[in-house]
């Protein structure tokens, strides 16, 4: 694909560090290692390698999603791409489906959400502070364009949610144990709640109130370290930092309206 004015870009620098820029017409990218005109990317193709005016070479490339969300606008704190993966994966977040995310912060999730449901799929998103709802919609917009299938609400999840049906619920909130009331009238039976929670005190209380709740099984609580290894001909060892603890997620799937459900 050619480069147009308006797209992100990656920049990599020889030493691999990185630096997202958006095309204009006219426009420059300054940094340590002189300026890169962004014309020299303009028309060309996805790879392509490009010198700035101190000779460093670079590559220009199409962001992925882990790049973008790495370094876009944030409004709060992003679940890490790597956190991320597990959701989709042990969520099941499938083509078609409907979501229903609270705590939108910045829009991470949510630009994954999207992609993973595709266009026949939907995605409602809510928050209740604006300032976030505003940075995730730049932010998702920023990555995706416009998305016809995605509605983002200023909304209390704590509150009534209404007649909507959803196929998987995921909340990043403090107290997500005050929503499950709400949730069981809006998550279809089978259906799979996804709560992301920082503290393992947290993740106690959520469990010991969806069991009690006697309508949610196959609870399970995940956390995901992630490590790189440096590897340079004989040099062969794993990296001396890593993304260890960002988060705990819990998953659990919500049954037809039984009490002295399996646990």
């Amino acid at each position: 694909m050619i480069f147009e004015p308006g797209d992100k870009v990656l920049l990599v620098d020889g030493r691999g560090r990185r630096y997202l820029i958006t095309l204009q017409q006219g426009g420059s990218f300054h940094f340590h290692r002189g300026i890169v005109s962004h014309d020299e990317v303009i028309g060309r193709s996805d790879g392509v390698v490009v010198k700035s005016s101190g000779n460093e070479t670079l590559a220009a490339l199409r962001p992925t999603y882990a790049d973008y969300v790495m370094k876009m606008k944030r409004g709060a704190q992003v679940i890490y791409p790597k956190d991320v993966a597990m959701i989709l994966l042990h969520g099941d977040i499938f083509p078609g489906a409907s979501i229903l995310e609270a705590g939108v912060g910045s829009g991470a999730l949510t630009i994954a959400l999207l992609r993973a449901v595709g266009p026949q799929g939907r995605v409602v998103a809510c928050d209740v502070r604006e300032d976030f709802i505003q940075t995730a919609q730049l932010n998702i917009e920023g990555f995706l364009g416009k998305t016809e299938n995605l509605v983002i609400l200023h909304r209390d999840v704590y509150e009534p949610l209404g007649d909507m049906q959803v196929d998987r619920v995921v909340l990043d909130l403090a107290e997500p144990w005050r929503a499950l009331a709400n949730l069981d009238q809006v998550l279809v039976p089978g259906g799979i709640g996804v709560f992301y929670l920082p503290t393992i005190l947290q993740v106690s209380r959520l469990t010991d109130e969806l069991r009690d709740q006697g309508r949610w099984t196959s609870i399970t609580t995940l956390e995901n370290l992630t490590r790189t290894w440096h590897i340079e001909g004989r040099s062969v060892r794993p990296d001396h930092r890593m993304v260890a603890h960002t988060g705990f997620i819990t998953f659990a799937r919500l049954l037809e309206g039984l009490s002295n459900s399996p646990k």
